[in-house]
């Protein structure tokens, strides 16, 4: 299967492309499931898109595919995974955005799950290599050797995160849903926008600048942590990944931030009118056009303001 985009590709064209390179690599295209989570009290909103497969990662549940790709709404304005104060004043926050993500359970681990990330990056998205560095856990050495060995990433370009939160398994590089739950180490792809912005790469003392933006997380799932903090491992190791649409998006139309894709110039344009705000970089325009969105979506899966 051949999927081409175009040189200014729009949002819908690119979420398109993701579901169906993953669809030619034999996963099943999911459907994205409500913000409102069903049957699980840990959760006020849907904030990745794991959540819909929780079950089946922790072997509860059983599906007819081993392989799932999907689009999925997510919330983040509160608890563990929250965005809400950087909202309008980074090139990358959020409350409301799609998760572009593609699953495994039980099937295919590290090694293809890192191959397909790069395979759709740099030959399908035609990213240059050499804009792209990666992280990956500290003691993750099979995933280290997997990017550097098997895939071609210099050594420069790969990056270890070790327990950098105060805590044992606290890292930007194991990813936890919640305090309980699927978990495990990941590897993160990040694009450099150029030195021409702040910031500096991941693991520096400037890495929250706008300059290295991460597009992709690949979370390999291998426990199950319970109350107590004890890591159980999987029956099956899984995979998780997600790569945030809007970031993806503002790289492949050529801008540097999130706000200035074609999914929001509109909402941002529209909010000017309405506050006469003649501005249209204003931190508070985007703030209105992401609640806009968040409270839009929100509304259609239930959730009515009180």
């Amino acid at each position: 299967m051949t999927i081409k985009l175009s040189s200014n590709p729009s949002s819908n064209e690119i979420r398109q492309a993701f579901l169906d390179f993953f669809a030619s690599k034999g996963h099943q295209i999911v459907a994205s499931s409500s913000l409102v989570p069903h049957g699980d009290p840990t959760l006020l909103f849907t904030n990745a898109g794991m959540n819909q497969f929780k079950d089946v990662f922790l072997g509860f549940d059983k599906r007819p595919y081993t392989r799932a790709t999907s689009s999925q709404k997510c919330v983040r304005a509160g608890g563990k995974h929250n965005d809400l104060e950087n909202v309008g004043y980074t090139a990358r926050h959020h409350t409301f955005f799609e998760m572009l993500g593609n699953f495994s359970f039980g099937d295919y681990f590290k090694e293809e799950a890192i191959a397909y990330a790069w395979e759709l990056l740099t030959e399908v998205f035609k990213l240059p290599k050499e804009k792209l560095t990666v992280t990956v856990y500290a003691d993750d050495d099979e995933a280290y050797n997997i990017w550097h060995d098997a895939i071609g990433v210099p050594a420069e370009r790969i990056i270890r995160i070790g327990d950098n939160k105060g805590a044992r398994y606290a890292s930007d590089n194991f990813w936890m849903m919640g305090d309980t739950g699927p978990c495990g180490p990941c590897t993160e792809i990040f694009y450099d926008h150029g030195d021409h912005h702040f910031g500096g790469p991941p693991g520096s003392p400037d890495e929250d600048g706008d300059r290295f933006i991460e597009i992709w997380n690949n979370v390999f799932m291998q426990f199950n942590r319970d109350e107590a903090g004890v890591m159980h491992p999987l029956p099956k190791p899984s995979v998780d990944t997600g790569m945030g649409l809007e970031r993806i998006s503002a790289v492949l139309q050529h801008v540097h931030a999130n706000y200035e894709i074609d999914i929001f110039q509109g909402l941002i344009t529209a909010a000017a009118r309405e506050t006469k705000i003649s501005d249209l970089s204003s931190p508070s325009l985007k703030v209105l056009a992401d609640h806009i969105r968040a409270c839009s979506f929100l509304i259609a899966d239930g959730v009515i303001p009180g």
